[in-house]
């Protein structure tokens, strides 16, 4: 607790220095990052994204990315945040993870199956993208460069376990959006 005040306690130092840029990631303890999350998603909308990531996910230089230290483990955080997205009028989320989490065996990652079963009851039945982990990145930098990108880091140690959200739009498809198109022409 007194670590964390600490922390916290230093960043707001040299925020107020102007030591920090835009680039910073926002430290916070496990009592405040929910209430975070409740107050930057009605910010966040279509081509922005969330990423439930695991501990050892790397920190980026991209201007467009927002770092939020939970200090919990992924799975209850990545049920919070999914339950958030699906519960706010605004938008849906496309779900990615990491294609090499599939081929993990439980002798290479102690606990990977049962994390699978278990994110996997979280996503609902919804439909999860897989892409090589590299390929994320690639999809991270380009977004970067126009939209937000809310990364909540986790104390996870399962490799490839990171959770990533696109956001798109609850209340407008693309059925909607080619029509409407058509009638422009």
């Amino acid at each position: 607790m007194i670590k964390n005040q600490l922390l916290i306690i230093a960043c707001l130092l040299l925020l107020s220095c102007g030591q920090m840029s835009h680039r910073q990631a926002i430290l916070i303890n496990s009592n405040n990052w929910k209430q975070i999350i409740d107050e930057k998603l009605p910010l966040l909308g279509h081509r922005n994204w969330i990423l439930v990531v695991d501990k050892a996910f790397p920190q980026q230089n991209a201007a467009g990315m927002e770092y939020i230290y939970t200090n919990e483990e992924l799975l209850p955080t990545l049920q919070y945040v999914l339950d958030k997205v699906n519960a706010s009028s605004h938008v849906k989320p496309v779900i990615y993870r990491d294609k090499e989490l599939t081929y993990l065996t439980e002798e290479q990652a102690k606990g990977v199956k049962s994390f699978t079963t278990a994110s996997e009851k979280i996503f609902n039945g919804k439909p999860v993208q897989t892409l090589l982990h590299d390929s994320v990145f690639t999809k991270l930098a380009a977004a970067s460069k126009l939209f937000k990108i809310l990364v909540i880091k986790t104390n996870g140690t399962i490799p490839y376990s990171s959770v990533f959200l696109q956001l798109d739009c609850a209340y407008w498809n693309s059925d909607q959006e080619a029509a409407m198109r058509s009638r422009l022409k």
